[in-house]
């Protein structure tokens, strides 16, 4: 579904061969239909502020994790704000496993076993799982490109062969690209209604879809950062991506690790256009390097703690589906 990376000594990289890049279509428009509440806590790409707390036991709990990962959208794009919003995803997801304990959550599943929108939600984590693995990959490569730096700045003070690094950084970036428009047509299909469920029904639907747009979201920021890109705002006046990705100073702890892979870019740029290297400039970006890498190593570990948490997620979705 997603580009996976193999990084080749030399500064190169390759696609994976077995896996090829899934494109979603998005032949179907979006009928027109007048909003309403419950409308709007169904499609996937309408954020509600929070969902009714009559509805569901959890839900109250569910709203307060939903707020602290919303809540950090003014927070600069550092890796520690990043690796924050993916520990808060952990309690989301802490959330998600009780709902899915629930009898009446399992019951649900097991009545609606062939409705459309149970099919949309196993296909939505689904692509959850394809989506982090590829960051996971992208997170390797990065760490892998960092600390090839650092031993090529020990052993070599000739600008010139950074010049294969920039290479690198080209193609990963062409790729992180092509997994963000997978990204962005599959956060765009058109989405199932369930109006005529239940209340607390419609309370688990919402939950599940509000959990995958937010982890969606998060990855995409991600892939985002380590492409030295900044989000587009978008219409519906909340934008994880955009907010998270936006450059505003920074003060205290942050400003430690908020070296970003744009300015990395940038960094190599200038040494490459230079013929020699001062011993300043060595020190700084080997700094910054060092920084990056910590960093870096924090973020992997959470990835890795949440691609365990969507496969658990899935096998239980298909558990329920199965029975």
């Amino acid at each position: 579904m997603f580009p996976q990376l193999h990084h080749i000594k030399g500064g190169s990289l390759k696609l994976c061969s077995k896996l090829q890049i899934y494109t979603f279509h998005n032949t179907d428009k979006k009928p027109k239909m007048a909003s309403t509440p419950l409308r709007s806590k169904i499609l996937s790409q309408t954020r509600s502020t929070s969902l009714p707390s009559r509805s569901h036991p959890l839900v109250p709990q569910f709203n307060e994790h939903m707020h602290k990962l919303k809540s950090c959208d003014s927070t600069p794009s550092s890796i520690s704000s990043i690796n924050k919003k993916l520990q808060n995803l952990e309690d989301l997801y802490n959330c998600v496993d009780d709902l899915l304990l629930l009898p009446h959550t399992q019951q649900v599943f097991a009545q609606e076993c062939n409705g459309k929108w149970v099919e949309e939600i196993l296909d939505g984590y689904l692509c959850l799982v394809d989506a982090c693995a590829t960051a996971k990959d992208f997170i390797l490569h990065s760490k892998e490109y960092v600390l090839d730096l650092l031993s090529t700045l020990r052993r070599r003070r000739d600008s010139d062969y950074f010049c294969g690094f920039l290479t690198s950084r080209k193609m990963a970036k062409k790729m992180i690209q092509k997994s963000l428009r997978n990204l962005s047509s599959f956060k765009n299909k058109p989405s199932i209604l369930a109006l005529e469920k239940d209340q607390e029904t419609i309370a688990i639907i919402s939950m599940l879809k509000e959990t995958e747009s937010m982890t969606l979201d998060l990855i995409e920021a991600l892939l985002l950062s380590i492409c030295g890109m900044k989000g587009h705002s978008r219409q519906s006046g909340w934008s994880l991506v955009s907010r998270l990705m936006s450059s505003r100073k920074i003060s205290g702890q942050d400003s430690k690790d908020a070296v970003q892979f744009g300015e990395l870019d940038a960094t190599l740029c200038k040494i490459v256009s230079l013929r020699t290297l001062k011993c300043e400039q060595i020190d700084e970006l080997q700094q910054q390097l060092k920084d990056m890498d910590l960093g870096i190593q924090v973020v992997e570990e959470s990835l890795e703690c949440l691609f365990k948490r969507l496969i658990k997620t899935r096998v239980s979705l298909l558990n329920m589906h199965s029975q």
